[in-house]
């Protein structure tokens, strides 16, 4: 019987973690891993009559805001159908959170397949990023696009997106495991690769919250910080002479953003990131003037963006999202939608100045160095002076839902107390 149950176990979490890989081929398999798990975890809590993975604070703010966005889609959005399809169902990555969670308190071994699965794609994608760069198409034949690589992701243009919000998982995992010595070399030289391909990528974003995320954890971190630091700044040489190289790259990764941001032109010309998000940004303050308590409805910033009432520029304001998650909820569920996503933010700054500060002067570390990773890497989820993707998207949901469950098994679990 146990042996079934061991096998049981390991199937489940072959599955889970196959949700790695499926994320470089789309959203499809992860959603229906996601769907799935999301389910299974629910007949478990029912059945078992154990609902004590959800009555924790951030997954009740978390289930308050889902039924918050839902009953917007419904009272308030101009097509309720559209709307509902981004938050009806949301609740999912909630429950998926705590379904890593459950799964680490009954097999740990988890952790050393999350790790290795990691470890295995993002190998793959950098020999296949450096192929690309170098030969022009990757193994696959897919050509580079411009002077950005893509790898596996192809016209996607994401490669950056992944590799930078997984990297800090990726870390933690890393400092938990029991280490050779030349697996410590090994890892040194693929975060080296990583650092320089998400730059290669031409992803300004992915680049940036690379940069924080490592700032972020170099700061607080202390069994691996010379080693993070030492990986960082090879690779930042080797950035800086691919730079000298390559003036496109340059123009695209430095210049323009430093030109947006009025640190090269004069100040009345200052935009948001770039002239097309500074366009969408604007549109979606307009929207949220319009109705500044409960927004529009998830998902209708796609529909009002054309209205005349609210395009910054016409026909230049329109898109499926306005590009940045705190002006897409201020747009579409309003001030009410913005201050659920602002206090995490708010909780991941009070947690980092709380950990800097008894560093400094208490000399003790309230959060251990694989929960600082963790906490990196919601970090860059929760971060608001960037452009990033659509808050409801499936895709990047589930890459920032794995974070969560690592980091509220570390916090609220009773095997670590």
């Amino acid at each position: 019987m146990n042996n079934i149950k061991n096998y049981n176990s390991i199937i489940v979490n072959l599955i889970i973690i196959s949700i790695i890989p499926f994320l470089i081929w789309g959203p499809f398999f992860p959603d229906l891993i996601v769907s799935a798990s999301a389910l299974f975890f629910l007949f478990y809590v029912f059945k078992k009559d154990n609902f004590n993975y959800f009555f924790n604070k951030p997954l009740i703010i978390f289930f308050i805001f889902c039924i918050y966005c839902t009953l917007v889609s419904i009272f308030v959005a101009q097509d309720i159908t559209l709307s509902l399809e981004s938050s009806l169902f949301y609740f999912r990555i909630g429950i998926f959170s705590c379904f890593i969670w459950y799964l680490i308190e009954k097999d740990r071994n988890i952790l050393t397949y999350f790790y290795y699965i990691l470890v295995l794609c993002f190998l793959v994608l950098v020999v296949d990023g450096y192929f690309q760069y170098f030969t022009g198409a990757n193994i696959l034949g897919f050509k580079i696009i411009g002077i950005r690589v893509s790898s596996f992701f192809g016209e996607e243009k994401i490669l950056g997106s992944y590799l930078s919000r997984l990297f800090p998982l990726l870390f933690a995992l890393f400092l938990l495991k029991q280490k050779q010595k030349f697996e410590i070399y090994f890892i040194g030289l693929l975060f080296i690769f990583i650092d320089v391909l998400i730059y290669m990528s031409g992803e300004r974003s992915a680049f940036f919250f690379l940069n924080l995320s490592t700032v972020f954890i170099i700061i607080l971190i202390k069994e691996y910080q010379r080693f993070r630091l030492i990986t960082f700044i090879i690779a930042v040489i080797c950035i800086i002479i691919i730079s000298f190289n390559s003036s496109k790259m340059t123009e695209r990764m430095f210049k323009v953003p430093a030109k947006n941001m009025g640190l090269i032109e004069t100040l009345h010309e200052k935009k948001f990131f770039s002239e097309a998000h500074d366009n969408l940004i604007r549109t979606a303050y307009n929207m949220f003037k319009d109705k500044p308590i409960f927004g529009h409805g998830p998902k209708m910033f796609r529909v009002l963006c054309n209205d005349k009432k609210y395009e910054a520029v016409e026909r230049r304001s329109c898109r499926t999202h306005p590009h940045n998650f705190y002006m897409q909820l201020l747009a579409e569920t309003g001030i009410i939608g913005f201050l659920f996503l602002f206090s995490a933010f708010c909780y991941v700054l009070y947690t980092g100045f709380r950990q800097l500060k008894s560093i400094l002067f208490k000399q003790t570390r309230p959060l251990s160095d694989y929960q600082i990773c963790l906490l990196a890497g919601i970090l860059i989820t929760v971060w608001p002076f960037s452009p990033n993707g659509n808050f409801f998207n499936n895709w990047l949901m589930i890459i920032y839902s794995l974070p969560v469950g690592f980091y509220l098994q570390s916090i609220y679990s009773k095997n670590n107390k």
